[in-house]
């Protein structure tokens, strides 16, 4: 494993080990979907953003990428792991939910738009949710959130998918 890729799963560890540690005293953890419920949840939901059918699993984005797949790529917070992906840095943040409106801006609303974060586990994940409300305050049409239930390094490093760097 060459050095820079090394260096990468090392800033996506630490990533990840300080949102866990911010999601204990900072973020509220919010209900499960009805696709996502567990059976120890009780029958109330908080209804998320997206549907089931915007969650693109990671295996399915790893295809599209090796096949070329005309995709715009967001990185809310995990730091640009996924090729060609666009870090915008951690959408939780006023200053990075900015930078990604900023760069929506510039795109055509029927762009195929993937965001992903991959700090941790959805359920507690400070970025997904106000990145994609703005997906769908802006009107797009086709944009999807990548499914890493767990983070980027379980659900997508240690599965052996692409890695890259950044492009912002």
């Amino acid at each position: 494993m060459n050095i820079f890729k090394l260096s990468r799963i090392l800033i996506c560890v630490l990533l990840i080990s300080s949102c866990k540690e911010a999601s204990k005293t900072e973020v509220a953890q919010p209900e499960k979907t009805l696709e996502n419920k567990s059976a120890s949840s009780t029958d109330e939901t908080i209804s998320e953003p997206w549907t089931a059918e915007q969650l693109v699993q990671p295996v399915e984005l790893a295809h599209q990428i090796e096949a070329g797949d005309s995709l715009i790529i967001f990185s809310l917070g995990a730091g640009g792991i996924i090729p060609g992906s666009m870090d915008t840095g951690p959408s939780g943040e006023s200053d990075s939910l900015k930078r990604l409106a900023a760069e929506l801006e510039k795109l055509p609303k029927d762009s195929e738009i993937v965001i992903y974060c991959g700090c941790c586990p959805f359920d507690i994940c400070p970025n997904v949710r106000p990145a994609f409300n703005l997906l769908n305050s802006m009107g797009f049409e086709h944009h999807q959130l990548l499914n890493l239930q767990e983070n980027i390094k379980v659900d997508w490093i240690d599965k052996g998918y692409p890695t890259g760097s950044p492009s912002l």
